[in-house]
């Protein structure tokens, strides 16, 4: 993990170099990580870039369509416990929580540039804060009941597992902790909304140096905690794997946040996918009524209308639709992220990064900086492949015991 945040950090600052071509005070904008590639890159590139990106941002809005919808469960089980004092196993279908996910985030959709309220950032924030904060003070409040540390240095017992399952589950690990650091997607984006003096890549690097550090303190206490509460039998989420049942009301807030933080992150990340689509549309179509045509509607108590596009209603519905069928379809979480961040980590984490930087700076070829960014590249390409291996062989062992549509928890 810490591997990882080094990692990820040092591409970043890579990366926040190349939001301006050329003079990183007045040079050109790249407004996102596709221009970016487009601009200093050109070619093949932009395409190949455009196409991961895009399929990573899909994958990453289903995955948080079955996360959302597990900590809904969640709280509806743990009420369920309680009122029946332990007696009834509450199993449930994960389905109607899809759904109802997937209604709030349709309407959600229809609010155009989501992602620029400027308050957005600061819920997400208290929310991050509020579940983290809770499962950690859990975790410990379970080691000092106990007064024990249980697990191992070396992970789960065999004898638990197989020596074959341990294996694949460890690679899928890999690909889960790639995932937590996938931001990079989307970190153009937000240094378009930074305002300057001082020029964004230096209040950028500032902001992200902060972000790793904050989150990485808190995956590593919580997941340390988690396991030295629980040992081998350790859920794969401790707010809604049910190692912890009391304080239930406690758990019910905890997973409140996680669902508020992930409708909103839902939004954030698809708005990329939306507005290139929605371009391309009105550049492919410019004079179609259906496209480019807005109908206001007056909204009591805003002094703006509300522009309605039908375009942007039809096409919008019908993605989070699709995405949260495909929730429905392949709802096994942590296999989903392990490959979520196994496709993303290598090219949009560390490669267009470092190709962009070596560009940009023009950095000669076969110089000593040059090997080793190009080590770095290649030792993180292996680590997505294994990664992506252990995640694919996670589902392919679910979807022995899976019926399609009929998952229950």
């Amino acid at each position: 993990m810490l591997l990882f945040s080094f990692v990820t950090y040092y591409t970043s600052s890579l990366l926040t170099d190349c939001y301006r071509t050329g003079d990183p005070i007045s040079g050109k904008r790249n407004y996102t990580y596709t221009d970016a590639v487009r601009s200093i890159l050109g070619g093949y590139k932009v395409k190949a870039c455009g196409l991961i990106q895009y399929l990573n941002l899909f994958g990453i809005s289903i995955g948080y369509t079955i996360a959302a919808s597990i900590s809904m469960m969640a709280i509806k089980r743990s009420n369920c416990f309680h009122e029946s004092g332990g007696k009834n196993p509450c199993h449930m279908s994960s389905n109607p929580y899809m759904i109802m996910f997937g209604v709030s985030e349709i309407l959600l959709s229809q609010i155009p540039d989501f992602d620029q309220i400027w308050w957005l950032s600061i819920v997400a924030a208290v929310m991050s804060f509020t579940y983290s904060g809770i499962g950690l003070g859990l975790g410990i409040a379970k080691v000092a009941a106990t007064g024990t540390f249980k697990g191992s240095l070396t992970g789960i017992s065999i004898g638990t597992v197989t020596q074959a399952q341990k294996i694949w589950r460890s690679l899928q690990a890999i690909g889960d902790i790639a995932f937590a650091y996938s931001f990079s997607v989307i970190l153009i984006e937000i240094q378009d909304t930074v305002k300057s003096p001082p020029e964004e890549a230096k209040t950028m690097k500032k902001a992200t140096k902060l972000s790793i550090a904050v989150t990485t303190v808190f995956y590593m206490l919580c997941g340390s905690m988690g396991y030295a509460s629980f040992g081998d039998f350790a859920p794969g989420n401790l707010l809604t794997g049910f190692g912890f049942f009391n304080p239930f009301w406690l758990l019910d807030i905890a997973n409140a946040a996680i669902i508020i933080h992930l409708v909103g992150a839902y939004q954030v990340f698809c708005q990329p996918i939306f507005a290139f689509i929605e371009k391309w549309a009105t550049q492919r179509w410019p004079e179609s009524y259906f496209i480019t045509k807005e109908f206001k509607i007056p909204v009591p108590g805003y002094r703006h209308p509300y522009k309605l596009n039908m375009f942007r209603l039809v096409w919008r519905t019908g993605f989070v639709m699709l995405t949260t069928v495909i929730s429905m379809l392949l709802p096994f979480f942590n296999d989903v992220v392990g490959i979520l961040g196994a496709l993303g980590f290598w090219p949009l984490t560390v490669y267009f990064p470092v190709e962009m930087y070596i560009q940009q700076k023009k950095i000669s070829k076969w110089s000593s900086r040059w090997i080793c960014l190009k080590m770095l590249s290649m030792a993180c390409l292996m680590i997505s492949i294994v990664a992506g291996a252990g995640s694919i062989v996670g589902v392919i062992l679910d979807l022995k015991v899976y019926k399609p549509f009929k998952t229950t928890y």
